[in-house]
């Protein structure tokens, strides 16, 4: 059989550059707010069940500096390529693929809350969002492009590696804090499993989740 020859490297899908977008255009925007107006979007666990319920997605929008912003850009475009794809790039594929994409981070950040309720640091990033593309991203590489089982090999070593990549995050992150505010690392594995587990609906809500209704472009 022929080997597919492999896309460019920058032929992203746009609702993928649309979410890397999403990230790089927000921070801009950020650069010059003051400090209550960050803390005002961020994720506080405690804030979050005394009512202020809109930090799980204003969160997404907030980063702690460029090289966060670039890192979760660059990944969105890279595992958010192969799930936008799945879904379909028309308007109605893009709309569910960013659907998605939000649902994956307040997942994260609900998790996140659950596991920290009396938290007080602010937690701010799209990084469990893009944890969901990645764990959607592992189904469509066992699935060839369609969507593969959810146990599949893809999705445990790459879930595999996404738990050590976070466990060392975290040890590395209380060490250098002496146990304070360092990476909020489960929020990150539980965007992973959120995107592994929702992406089965969603795909199916697009027509896409057999292969053949998949849309070609």
């Amino acid at each position: 059989m022929a080997r597919e020859r492999p896309e460019p490297i920058f032929n992203a899908p746009w609702p993928a550059l649309l979410a890397a977008a999403s990230i790089l255009v927000s921070t801009a925007l950020l650069m010059w707010a003051d400090e209550p107006t960050i803390l005002s979007l961020a994720l506080v666990p405690r804030d979050f069940w005394a009512g202020h319920w809109t930090g799980v997605v204003t969160m997404m929008f907030v980063h702690g500096g460029w090289l966060h912003a670039f890192m979760n850009s660059a990944f969105a475009i890279a595992f958010g390529a192969p799930v936008a794809r799945l879904l379909g790039t028309n308007a109605r594929g893009g709309a569910i693929f960013w659907l998605f994409y939000m649902a994956c981070g307040i997942v994260s950040g609900l998790g996140y809350a659950m596991l920290h309720p009396d938290g007080a640091g602010p937690v701010v990033g799209a990084s469990g969002a893009v944890s969901g593309l990645m764990g959607a991203a592992a189904r469509t590489m066992d699935g060839r492009g369609g969507l593969g089982p959810m146990f599949g090999p893809q999705v445990l070593s790459l879930g595999l590696g996404w738990l050590v990549v976070n466990l060392v995050m975290a040890v590395a992150g209380g060490l250098l804090t002496g146990g304070g505010a360092g990476v909020a690392w489960e929020a990150h594995l539980i965007g992973f499993a959120a995107g592994v587990l929702l992406i089965g609906p969603f795909a199916q809500w697009a027509g896409s989740a057999d292969p053949a209704s998949r849309d070609p472009h």
